[in-house]
């Protein structure tokens, strides 16, 4: 059986961070770049770089786009864009339950419908690019079992779009009920709404590493610095 372990336990998860932690278990990026072009018809293109965090060789997803950061989208029009791309089956249905994740927890907070929810902060091309290329990526390695550390949420507060909020952000603490959280003092956001419906989507369950085999490893680099430590979620693919 290959596993897939998500170590989430001290940084947290972002969209951009699954999507390159993925990277270094081999997905090829630009094969998730020419999928994803099917779905988004704003220009983008994606990289990769090598930053050391706290010691820490790790890769950060560049995106390159026009477009500015988290431009608004309704949920309708983005099931509507995965339905009729050119994804594989599989790769719609991850990519369609992370949204329906997401957007059932922000219909709820803001007492409104799937159908009607209007994405503020993953509704923007680098969101779609994080989720939908995660998707992608998480369907090529043929993972059959994927097991998660309890999640560090944060804690403090963030500006965003409809002002200041505390952290975990209602949308993530939404999309995290009765999945484990790991306490952290950082007084910073370190999982997304998108890191929180990765896991939500994926993870069969939570604890510790299992017992299996390793094979690859991956760590995928936030943008933000800590004082101690290292920001980076490690994807590690064994075999059981």
């Amino acid at each position: 059986m290959n596993i897939l372990f998500i170590d989430c336990g001290i940084s947290g998860i972002a969209g951009d961070m699954s999507l390159a932690a993925f990277t270094e278990l081999g997905v090829d990026l630009s094969i998730v770049e020419r999928k994803l072009k099917s779905v988004i018809e704003e220009e983008f293109s994606l990289g990769t770089k090598k930053v050391v965090k706290k010691g820490i060789s790790s890769t950060e997803l560049v995106i390159h786009t026009e477009e500015e950061k988290h431009s608004h989208r309704h949920y309708t029009h983005i099931k509507k864009a995965i339905e009729e791309s050119d994804l594989e089956e599989a790769e719609k249905e991850t990519a369609l339950k992370m949204f329906e994740t997401i957007g059932s927890a922000e219909a709820k907070i803001h007492d409104s419908t799937l159908e009607k929810v209007h994405f503020h902060e993953v509704g923007g091309v680098d969101s779609m690019i994080d989720i939908i290329g995660t998707a992608i990526a998480y369907n090529t390695l043929n993972i059959e079992k994927v097991v998660c550390t309890p999640v560090a949420a944060g804690n403090g507060y963030i500006k965003i779009a409809h002002g200041l909020y505390p952290v975990p952000a209602p949308a993530t603490l939404e999309i995290l009920k009765d999945i484990p959280l790991r306490k952290t003092d950082i007084q910073s956001e370190l999982t997304t709404p998108t890191g929180a419906a990765i896991v939500r989507t994926l993870a069969n369950e939570f604890g510790n590493m299992p017992s299996m085999k390793v094979q690859k490893i991956g760590y995928g680099a936030g943008s933000k610095d800590f004082k101690s430590h290292p920001n980076v979620v490690r994807f590690v693919i064994g075999e059981q």
